[in-house]
This record gives C-alpha cells, sequence and structure tokens, in this order.
C-alpha cells in the first residue's frame, strides 16, 4: 500500500520585497533677472522714440516680441512651476501687453491690411487705463517685495495713464514728456535690477541691494487650493 502525500488546502503566502522608488526633482534658476531685462529692454528702445533719440516704430516690434513678450512670458512660466506668486502674475500680465502693443503697431502699418476709417487709435489708450487699475494692485503687493521693484510699479503707474491721456490728446506736450522720462526710468531701474538679482543669485550673496521690504502690509501663509476644494463650491452650487 503506497502513501500519497497530502495536498495543504491552505495556500502559502510570498513575501514580495518593494522596489525601491527614484524620485526626480527637477530643480529650475530664478528667471526673475531674465524676464526683468526684458522689460527694460524693451522700454528702453521705446524710450529712445518717445525722447526724440529714434523715430517710429517700425523697428520698436521685434524688441516689443521677443524681449517684452517672450521674455517675459516664459518667465511667468518658471515662475508658476517655482510657485513664485508674484513673479508668475506680474510678468506674465506685462509680456501679454506688450503682444497686444506689438499688434497694435503692425495692424497701424498695415501689415495686417489696410486699416481705413474703421480703427480707433484711442483704444490703446483705455487699454493704458486698463493696465493702470492692474498696475495699482500690483504696486501694493511689491511694498513687500522690495524698495527696487515698488520703484519700477510706481513709474509704471506714472507711464499707463501719461500714455492714455497723450493718446486721448490731453495736453499731450505735457504727458508725452512725462510717459518718455518716467518709460526711461523705467529701464534704467529695470537693467540695475536684473543685474542685481544675476550677480546675487550667480555669487550666492547680496552684492547690489534691491532694498527690503518696506513691511507695512504683514503677508500671511500663502494656502495652496487643491482641485478638490475648488469643485466644492460648484457641487454645492449644483444642489
Amino acid at each position: 500500500m503506497s502513501i500519497l502525500p497530502v495536498n495543504n488546502p491552505q495556500k502559502t503566502m510570498h513575501t514580495v520585497s518593494p522596489s525601491p522608488v527614484t524620485e526626480t526633482k527637477i530643480i529650475m534658476s530664478d528667471p526673475t533677472a531674465l524676464g526683468v531685462f526684458g522689460l527694460a529692454m524693451v522700454t528702453f528702445v521705446a524710450a529712445s522714440a518717445k525722447m526724440g533719440w529714434t523715430s517710429g516704430t517700425v523697428y520698436l516690434i521685434p524688441w516689443a516680441l521677443f524681449l517684452g513678450s517672450i521674455a517675459q512670458i516664459w518667465a511667468s512660466t518658471i515662475d508658476f512651476k517655482k510657485n513664485n506668486y508674484f513673479g508668475a502674475i506680474v510678468l506674465g500680465a506685462y509680456g501679454l501687453f506688450w503682444i497686444a502693443v506689438a499688434m497694435h503697431w503692425s495692424i497701424s502699418l498695415g501689415w495686417l491690411g489696410p486699416v481705413g476709417d474703421k480703427a480707433d487709435p484711442k483704444q490703446l489708450g483705455v487699454a493704458c487705463i486698463g493696465y493702470f487699475i492692474f498696475s495699482l494692485f500690483v504696486m501694493v503687493a511689491a511694498l513687500e517685495a522690495n524698495k527696487v521693484f515698488f520703484a519700477i510699479l510706481v513709474l509704471i503707474n506714472v507711464l499707463l495713464p501719461s500714455l492714455a491721456l497723450s493718446i486721448f490728446g490731453v495736453n499731450t506736450p505735457l504727458f508725452s514728456g512725462l510717459a518718455a522720462y518716467s518709460e526711461l526710468g523705467i529701464s534704467l531701474l529695470g537693467f540695475y535690477c536684473a543685474g542685481a538679482v544675476f550677480l546675487n543669485s550667480y555669487f550666492g550673496r547680496t552684492l547690489l541691494p534691491l532694498g527690503k521690504p518696506f513691511g507695512i502690509i504683514r503677508k500671511g501663509p500663502l494656502k495652496l487650493v487643491t482641485p478638490a476644494e475648488t469643485a466644492q463650491p460648484a457641487a454645492a452650487a449644483k444642489k
């Protein structure tokens, strides 16, 4: 009589060790110097026309597109990834502004076809008023960034209404002059700011000071809103 092996009804559990997980973190450099340099360059070239050093807008368009627009918008996208809220919003907003200005100049030159009597150039003045309103809010935030940023925003808030009023034909000699000198001041401060951010970041210490925040408005902790929290009000509204 042979004895057959009896199978164990209970299955044997095998422990599988988890494979190691490798996390890759992409570190991106601070794009502020490039974005501010783009603003400084385009305002410097544009101010040369307002000051009477150069004439026309044809050769301003490349600087508006590549330095005023692309450089600032690219820096804005990097700041979004780095969660730099101030730089992301401000550089992105002013980069879009220069795209619109370049398009305005192109249309006025007839590059997209004859304009005729259908165009009203005062609409650019209305746009400047809109950006002036937005820039007032940015100037408040710049109080707690640094003093150079704040000074640039003060000059921007001189430039934009001055441009608008000169376009509307209100005391054109006065407001054209204010626009010219404020834009030149923006460019010079922008060059200093871009150079300071570049050198301070490269050497890892302060070589050129930007000025400490004014400390007037207390900043609270930044709360990141998750997609689930965003969907809650919409779900509640449907009930």
